[in-house]
């Protein structure tokens, strides 16, 4: 998107989109759309989205899919059970991170900062197994 100067990021709030959750600038008081330009594009395309077959947010203007899990389906494969709201629509991005889905993830990381920016000592590596869990898992596959 369009980037503001830093006046405009201070007067403008940051709002969540209606359809793909994502958070975004508002770029002007009369235009008050909780609507980003991205989904502003794909509802003048395509008209009114359905709710997406994995994540279930109303974000999915074509094929039942939102294009978050299209892209995520494409790099990683189809879709596992979440840790945190057990809906099948978590990646296994193997990279050693909890299974969850985007929108558990995003309000974990969320949640994670707001700690770290309250209590900086406090932060630490939850998001990551530690390496006991992960040669533990490296272990078990080998065993099988």
């Amino acid at each position: 998107g369009q980037q503001l100067c830093k006046k405009c990021r201070g007067d403008f709030p940051v709002v969540k989109c209606t359809y793909c959750r994502s958070e975004f600038q508002q770029e002007s008081k009369s235009k008050t759309s909780s609507i980003c330009k991205r989904c502003e594009k794909c509802v003048a395309e395509f008209g009114k989205p359905t709710s997406c077959m994995y994540c279930q947010l109303p974000a999915a203007f074509l094929g039942g899919k939102c294009q978050r899990c299209t892209s995520y389906y494409k790099r990683y494969g189809p879709p596992k059970t979440c840790e945190q709201c057990k809906q099948k629509s978590a990646f296994d991005k193997g990279d050693g991170s909890r299974l969850m889905c985007w929108l558990c993830s995003y309000s974990y990381k969320r949640a994670l900062a707001k700690t770290k920016q309250s209590d900086p000592a406090r932060h630490s590596r939850v998001f990551k197994k530690d390496k006991r869990h992960v040669e533990a898992d490296r272990h078990k596959k080998r065993e099988k």
